[in-house]
């Protein structure tokens, strides 16, 4: 079978982003194929593409396939898969390799897709949601009543974060860069909107939240870690998931002298003083928990549930061609998307 998938041989720029023919391997007895009709796009395949993601280099290395998810229909299964038929429509998670028209993937990391949604917002589900889910779940533990600031509400993994945090009954503050993303942070739920773009962070955060946060949320990293950290009340918790104000938003290349002076920026927790201002700090990459198919499996589970009962939505999506993956990445590295952006092969 002849397919297509875009590889990386090299760290650098968009150019990098090669689309190439393959033959699709047989699946072994465990492993099912699925012509995908629509892959997510995340901010993390772009540090794929730098060299700058730890995961990719340990576990695939030169050349690699980004890509953590995709939505489309099964065109065979192996011989032990006896719970998934061919035709059938679903979602399925992957450690890298998702940016291709086929993909052969083992049967535990496949799920049903739901009929309401179409391929393209099925396929924008898994990643956003599982990083919210565990962020807000599995480590910060919210209270309903408690205040929650969710840094890059109008994003994908933020708009999620503001579902859930409204789920749990919480009070949410979604933070957006840009003016045009205040309404779709409120189209989440968020109870405040602040907008960088018009106001001071801090000083609008201060007069939501006089005491402080229970719960902060921030993949910015070094731009605003430290004033985060400040702004929890006793007992509160950050919660880390990236460090995207480490990189360049045009140009596709890493700045190295930027990248060393934000290292040497980054704030370091200690544990001592951590003790004393009872506050927490938790952190999590979500490419070295895939072997925990437990926390999948429960995390998909609920999501799906809530989609059902309308209790949340899919983020709203912007399509792309696979060959356009290059105008993707650099569309989402401008920092002026929302929602979540798919390639569709």
């Amino acid at each position: 079978m002849n397919a297509r998938r875009i590889v990386i041989h090299r760290s650098g720029s968009y150019d990098r982003l090669d689309v190439e023919h393959f033959d699709v391997p047989k699946p072994t007895a465990t492993e099912v194929i699925v012509e995908v009709r629509a892959a997510g796009v995340n901010y993390a395949d772009c540090m794929v593409r730098m060299g700058l993601y730890s995961s990719a280099k340990e576990y695939v290395g030169w050349p690699i396939t980004p890509g953590f998810e995709v939505a489309g229909v099964v065109t065979a299964a192996g011989n032990a898969v006896h719970d998934l038929e061919v035709g059938a429509e679903v979602i399925a998670v992957t450690l890298f390799g998702g940016y291709t028209s086929h993909l052969v993937v083992d049967r535990r990391h496949v799920f049903p897709k739901p009929a309401a949604l179409s391929f393209p917002a099925a396929a924008g589900i898994p990643a956003v949601f599982m990083t919210a889910w565990f962020a807000l779940f599995e480590l910060a533990h919210p209270r309903p009543g408690g205040n929650i600031l969710v840094h890059s509400a109008a994003g994908g993994v933020g708009g999620c974060l503001v579902q859930l945090g409204k789920l749990a009954g919480c009070n949410v503050t979604g933070v957006v860069g840009a003016s045009h993303k205040v309404e779709v942070a409120q189209s989440y739920g968020a109870d405040h909107v602040i907008d960088k773009a018009t106001a001071s962070l801090w000083q609008a955060a201060e007069k939501i939240a006089p005491d402080g946060f229970d719960v902060i949320l921030d993949a910015n990293g070094v731009a605003t870690l430290g004033d985060s950290y400040k702004h929890l009340r006793h007992a509160g918790k950050l919660v880390v998931y990236g460090f995207h104000t480490m990189i360049p938003r045009k140009g596709g290349r890493p700045n190295w002298l930027k990248l060393a002076r934000d290292w040497l920026a980054t704030p370091r927790f200690n544990p001592l003083d951590m003790t004393t201002q009872s506050r927490s700090v938790l952190a999590f990459n979500l490419s070295y928990l895939f072997d925990r198919l437990d926390l999948l499996q429960l995390c998909m589970d609920d999501v799906f549930t809530w989609l059902e009962d309308r209790k949340i939505d899919a983020p709203g999506t912007t399509v792309y061609a696979l060959d356009d993956a290059a105008k993707a990445h650099r569309d989402i590295e401008s920092a002026q998307t929302t929602g979540k952006l798919i390639l569709v092969p």
